[in-house]
């Protein structure tokens, strides 16, 4: 057994970034905490903030409201879908059946607002969380978020004994982790909630084969002395973004022989977890009790080699946008950005975008991630800078204060997620999360009771 961008840059959609400011079309910040509806669809809308209320200092332009845009307008956004983050839920407890949903809200929820998101997840049907940290299952708990969660990437120096009175499961891949929970659960006088992880063919964490009878025993051993209960035995996909591969059906059997040692040693977990959001969609046979699905509750394709959202059922819940800070002529052979990578083939337009690499944009999208501004996508012209990069508008008119999208849905022409992963040659998982804080998110599509 084995555990086994000379071209005019293209516009984009702006997505959504990670410090809450203000919920549009839903319910305010500051409105009280309540209990989570199970489902159903989404509060009446209630008027935009004031001007001023979303970006205060953020904001750098357009103090006359010229060009269309108020004063007190943050020079760039990222706007999140609550209505959309409910619906993917929804889509994805279908594709579980009998299997019950944790949405995974780890990374601040992927760079959507863990709160606001795990609240919408509820909403729409999923009855578990999952964060990979103890701080967030913590800051979730804080807030007043209900539902199981789990929490897994857990050290020794961890709180364990606040996760454990706060409800928090925990994982455990090595005895250590079991000796911790027992720790925990005498200091609180609660008993913990163990999940164990076993290796069965990522090559992360989790027990291997030769480890797994040893940790499986002190579990029993703890459990029987009434410190913990084991409720979960888990493990991770290594290939589920590549439907038939056969180390799928390796990890599946290596999974199922690591749940029958835990049985037969006297173990009667609640749930056994595998699935990702790949194999949620695409994977029946691993759905076991419970499936974990992270990327897709963003609305976003787990397979873009086989499938875009829109043929899974999602809908993608950022959209990330910018005002143009400056827009200037300049001649034929003007050097652009730092290294002058990119010269201007004619006389032309140039308009300046306030988002950089500080904010989460790529640089490894210069020269090459799209944009949708000036009524058509066009791709970053040079280098992307720190705080800024380019755009070549050619003869387009423009103005300071117009939008850019970076990336959002697609319904308006612009680029998604997905587009400036191929540009930087990495994943829209990385593209969404490392969305920073100084870029305010917004929401719209309501809001579920208490989120601020």
């Amino acid at each position: 057994m084995s555990f086994g961008m000379a071209r005019e840059a293209e516009n984009v959609e702006a997505g959504y970034g990670a410090a809450v400011t203000a919920v549009v079309d839903g319910h305010p910040p500051g409105v009280p905490t309540g209990p989570v509806p199970a489902a159903g669809p989404a509060p009446s809308a209630v008027p935009a903030p004031a001007a001023g209320s979303v970006a205060g200092p953020h904001s750098q332009y357009g103090q006359d409201g010229q060009h269309g845009q108020q004063a007190g307008t943050p020079h760039a956004q990222a706007r999140i879908d609550l209505a959309a983050i409910r619906a993917n839920v929804s889509r994805l407890c279908d594709a579980a059946r009998s299997a019950e949903v944790m949405a995974v809200v780890k990374a601040d929820a992927y760079g959507h607002g863990a709160v606001p998101v795990a609240r919408a997840a509820l909403a729409g049907g999923a009855t578990w969380l999952g964060v990979a940290g103890m701080r967030e299952a913590l800051a979730l708990r804080a807030a007043g978020v209900p539902g199981r969660l789990l929490a897994w990437l857990l050290t020794p120096g961890d709180d364990w004994s606040a996760a454990v009175a706060a409800g928090v499961e925990l994982s455990a891949g090595a005895p250590w982790a079991v000796r911790a929970a027992v720790r925990a659960a005498q200091a609180v006088d609660r008993p913990a909630l163990l999940h164990l992880e076993a290796e069965t063919g990522l090559g992360r964490g989790g027990a291997a084969a030769g480890d797994w009878r040893t940790l499986v025993d002190s579990a029993a051993s703890a459990e029987a002395a009434g410190y913990l209960r084991v409720v979960g035995v888990w493990s991770h996909l290594a290939r589920a973004d590549e439907p038939g591969h056969p180390s799928c059906e390796r990890q599946l059997e290596t999974f199922r022989d690591a749940a029958g040692i835990a049985r037969r040693a006297g173990l009667a977990p609640d749930v056994l977890h595998l699935s990702n959001s790949a194999a949620t969609l695409t994977l029946p046979e691993a759905r076991f009790d419970l499936v974990r699905p992270g990327l897709a509750v963003y609305g976003l394709s787990p397979v873009p080699d086989l499938a875009g959202p829109s043929e899974l059922g999602l809908r993608p819940a950022m959209t990330l946008t910018a005002r143009l800070a400056s827009v200037k002529r300049v001649p034929a052979g003007q050097g652009v950005s730092y290294g002058h990578r990119y010269r201007t083939a004619r006389e032309t337009t140039l308009g300046l975008v306030p988002l950089g690499y500080a904010d989460g944009v790529p640089r490894h999208a210069s020269q090459a991630g799209p944009v949708l501004v000036a009524g058509r996508q066009r791709t970053v012209a040079g280098t992307v800078c720190m705080d800024q990069f380019v755009v070549d508008l050619g003869d387009a008119s423009a103005a300071p204060g117009d939008e850019v999208v970076l990336f959002g849905p697609g319904g308006r022409g612009e680029p998604g997620a997905a587009d400036w992963a191929r540009a930087a040659h990495t994943i829209s998982h990385e593209i969404v999360t490392r969305i920073g804080s100084r870029v305010p998110r917004t929401y719209t599509g309501g809001s579920a009771p208490g989120d601020r």
